[in-house]
């Protein structure tokens, strides 16, 4: 599986939402167009991996993946980056920042700005997936039911997006299991009208983060050879300003005493 972009941004979260709706549709998700059996699905998904509350509850978040370190405070949109020699220290809502190489600030950091928030992005999305089937600008599809590569059933919802994002034409297949009702497997289509999707691969490796659940392995379904796993993964209520504010490297290991790993 190569590191392929994706569509989704992330919002800004909101913490206040009607108390009747467990799970309402971030403000742009296409409602009208959407399947409302994959809605129901979708809600499901929500509800079993730990609910919106919980979700909403969750303030920072760290993980490493493609070699690269990030962590996000998201209620603020503090993001800390690390990748090589590079640490970027930004507000990802903002775009505001600065990045440095090996503790020295770099003059004109535009594109590592803008780099990193990509990253957040794409990384992102490869981590928290699930939690976003009903972000602005989605629509959701109902596919039917599928035979996973696991050989379990699967309920199978598409992601198509409209206005948002670097990539708008990209399109996700996302496989629900019908035993667990949590997204066991993804493909993805770098043309969301392509017949074929470039990548399938599962999730696994679901495990409990103060009150939510995150999975940390992904391996491709053509070459199971072929397996990202995410690691530094931690769910933290408080962190010291330092983490978004040092410039020097800092070993995300570091953090377990702030939070669930």
């Amino acid at each position: 599986m190569k590191y392929l972009p994706v569509l989704f941004v992330f919002l800004l979260p909101t913490l206040a939402f009607a108390q009747d709706t467990p799970n309402p549709p971030m403000e742009g998700f296409n409602m009208d167009a959407s399947d409302p059996r994959a809605i129901e699905i979708a809600d499901q998904v929500m509800a079993n991996m730990g609910g919106r509350a919980a979700w909403d509850q969750v303030r920072h978040l760290s993980w490493t993946l493609f070699g690269e370190d990030h962590v996000w405070d998201k209620w603020t949109g503090r993001f800390r980056w690390q990748g090589d020699s590079t640490v970027v220290l930004m507000n990802i809502h903002t775009m505001e920042g600065h990045a440095f190489t090996n503790g020295n600030e770099i003059v004109d950091a535009d594109e590592y700005l803008a780099s990193a928030h990509r990253d957040w992005i794409n990384a992102g999305y490869w981590l928290m997936m699930p939690y976003k089937l009903k972000d602005s600008g989605v629509t959701l599809g109902y596919k039917g039911e599928e035979l996973m590569a696991n050989g379990e059933e699967a309920y199978v919802l598409t992601l198509r997006f409209d206005g948002v994002g670097v990539t708008p034409n990209n399109g996700y297949d996302v496989y629900v299991g019908k035993e667990k009702n949590l997204v066991q497997q993804w493909s993805f289509y770098a043309n969301a009208d392509a017949d074929e999707p470039n990548f399938t691969g599962t999730w696994e490796g679901y495990k409990s983060y103060d009150g939510i659940l995150l999975a940390d392995t992904r391996t491709d379904v053509e070459d199971e050879s072929n397996i990202r796993t995410i690691t530094n993964l931690g769910v933290y209520p408080d962190l010291p300003d330092s983490v978004f504010e040092d410039p020097n490297w800092m070993d995300l290991a570091s953090l377990e005493e702030y939070g669930t790993h």
